[in-house]
């Protein structure tokens, strides 16, 4: 959720290594399995089919090593990797340190704007959240009406959701001040939002001015969580600018992105309005926004759960998308940690000068966090 600028950085560094050495590093292993049996009705085009019936799941594994040391600062180190598809791939991986000064984080994890964005109720997070992890639809069997596998590729790789997280994963310094009656913000700095290998260790560093590629990337953001008479709330917006490098190509241009939010809780009831948009990193055809509505009710082990999801992207000269999405869920807990989740879900995709395309959906799971 963090990183800082680089003279912060080296005074937390250089308070680390004045410490006295005879702190104990606690390890801890951590993660999550997200289960899913699936029902879906989907539109596909006309040579294949979609499985009614299947099985969904995403797992990770967290490694958190962390100790504090006598002059209080907070050292630590957190790992995360995927372990579906028969693989075992790194997420994330950095080194975050924190004091009454706040926080910075150093290494591959999401910037400022992703941490510190405030989301929306939802009826299961994992299908309708800020970032989805399961896909009941199938989008390699669509058309959309049009030839852009780039789009299908990105949808299946991401999903819809509403992350600001135009930087990813790659290497950055992020910075994150304490909280002060209720308000925080942070800053992040990326070298080459473009690089998504990871550390480079000994094969120096990245080119620079590819054609065509995203370069530096900048992040800030703001959060104020408080209370007014019976109504807590948390509001909060943020702002990110990725550089294309060598922008020489008609319609290329520096990818910017922003977000604003709100939440707010009256007893056991939610409700929740996110609007995020982007350039698509483009001149023209740079058009996408999002609307996220949500709401929610908690009784007891029980919370019920609605959303509502929009967005409306150009992808392409002369088609325009425009995603609908209403979700309507319970979850409920069994144990620490541990849900049972289950959901219905309606999403419409209404494409200029080509057929809509429809899917209906139901998911009964599990998730445990370890």
């Amino acid at each position: 959720m963090r990183k800082l600028l680089l003279g912060t950085a080296a005074v937390a560094m250089g308070l680390a290594m004045s410490a006295p050495a005879n702190a104990q590093v606690s390890l801890d292993l951590g993660g999550h399995f997200k289960g899913y049996v699936t029902w879906v009705d989907q539109d596909t085009d006309a040579t294949t089919d979609e499985r009614s019936l299947d099985i969904l799941r995403e797992t990770e594994i967290h490694f958190t090593g962390e100790t504090t040391l006598d002059n209080g600062l907070t050292v630590g180190f957190h790992a995360e990797a995927d372990v579906d598809d028969g693989e075992f791939a790194q997420d994330e991986s950095y080194l975050y340190m924190s004091g009454t000064w706040g926080r910075v984080n150093f290494g591959s994890e999401d910037g400022a704007a992703y941490l510190m964005q405030v989301a929306a109720p939802s009826a299961d997070s994992n299908i309708d959240g800020i970032r989805q992890y399961v896909q009941p639809v199938n989008y390699s069997l669509t058309t959309f009406g049009i030839a852009n596998a780039a789009l299908v590729t990105a949808i299946n790789a991401e999903g819809f959701d509403y992350d600001n997280d135009l930087s990813g994963d790659n290497d950055k310094i992020t910075y994150m001040t304490p909280v002060f009656n209720g308000f925080q913000a942070g800053v992040s700095y990326t070298p080459d939002a473009g690089n998504t290998t990871g550390s480079r260790s000994l094969n120096g560093v990245n080119r620079d001015d590819q054609n065509d590629t995203f370069g530096e990337a900048y992040e800030g953001a703001v959060r104020y969580e408080g209370q007014f008479e019976e109504v807590g709330f948390a509001l909060g917006a943020g702002y990110t600018h990725v550089e294309n490098e060598k922008d020489n190509n008609t319609g290329v241009d520096d990818f910017q992105e922003w977000n604003v939010g709100l939440d707010m809780d009256w007893g056991a009831f939610g409700i929740g309005v996110v609007y995020t948009e982007n350039n698509n990193g483009r001149d023209t055809n740079d058009e996408n926004e999002t609307w996220v509505v949500g709401a929610d009710y908690t009784t007891g082990p029980y919370k019920l759960g609605v959303s509502w999801y929009n967005n409306e992207t150009d992808v392409v000269a002369a088609n325009t998308i425009e995603t609908d999405r209403f979700s309507g869920g319970v979850v409920y807990t069994y144990g620490p940690g541990m849900t049972f989740r289950g959901s219905l879900g309606y999403v419409e995709h209404d494409i200029t000068g080509a057929a809509d395309v429809e899917a209906t959906y139901a998911l009964i799971g599990t998730q445990v966090n370890f």
